[in-house]
């Protein structure tokens, strides 16, 4: 029987709502200090974000409707962002997950130790989505080619990654609760005739990103071989970042 106080760790932490901007700042000072040893072990953030679209390095402008002006004046923030994939849509009652890891640490390629695999990682994450809609009573699956899980050709959770310097920013979006309206505006992840669901419009009613949180940390840390633990070392950083955005 394998020790689990020697299993590498995965700290994760509940934020809450919050913007976009601040949370993508939040990332790079966390994958800054995880990439420098200031951070020893791998960290998830879970949060929700009011509502914002995004758009990574592939989106293209058709897949943005009426155009980002559109966007906004529907009352959402629009963004360009360093992830990948194309436009997406977060918002209150969706579950964002960001893990920030040392790839290398978790999927490590054979014989190249010093670099991570990032398909095995896409993968992981596929996993720990699908595990945890099936905590909820809710059956989703993979559909090559597209990332993501889905029902039938319904996106219950979308998937898009950013790795520098070994590190892994951006990460995964779990429709719990969500106002499904707002993907109307856009051609979802790019992917054109592909509709979106959530746990809600999928029978898992009456659940909330707070309550699912640690559900899906528990399965991201199965999925990459971690034991869950609280923040620790990350509540400081975190604290850190607070105070700052505080004095500005």
């Amino acid at each position: 029987m394998s020790d689990s106080t020697t299993e590498p760790v995965l700290r994760w932490a509940w934020l809450g709502m919050v913007g976009y901007q601040d949370a993508w700042e939040i990332q790079r000072e966390i994958s800054l200090a995880r990439r420098s040893g200031a951070l020893v072990d791998d960290a998830l953030l879970l949060l929700e974000h009011p509502p914002v679209y995004t758009v990574g390095r592939q989106g293209e402008a058709r897949h943005l409707g009426a155009g980002p002006e559109a966007l906004v004046a529907a009352g959402a923030e629009f963004l360009e962002v360093d992830r990948g994939g194309s436009v997406t849509f977060h918002g209150p009652g969706q579950l964002v997950a960001y893990p920030i890891v040392r790839l290398a640490g978790v999927f490590p390629i054979p014989r190249h130790p010093a670099h991570g695999d990032v398909d095995r990682y896409l993968r992981a994450l596929e996993a720990a989505l699908i595990a945890t809609a099936g905590a909820y009573g809710v059956e989703v699956t993979r559909r090559p080619p597209y990332t993501g899980v889905w029902a039938d050709e319904r996106k219950l959770a979308a998937i898009g990654v950013k790795l520098a310097g070994g590190v892994t920013t951006h990460g995964v979006a779990l429709n719990v609760a969500t106002d499904l309206g707002w993907f109307d505006r856009i051609t979802p992840c790019g992917i054109e005739g592909a509709g979106v669901a959530s746990l809600e419009t999928l029978g898992g009613t009456g659940h909330i990103p707070v309550e699912v949180a640690p559900v899906l940390a528990a399965a991201l840390a199965s999925a990459f071989g971690r034991r869950l633990e609280d923040a620790g070392a990350l509540d400081g950083l975190l604290r850190s970042h607070a105070r700052e955005a505080s004095a500005a």
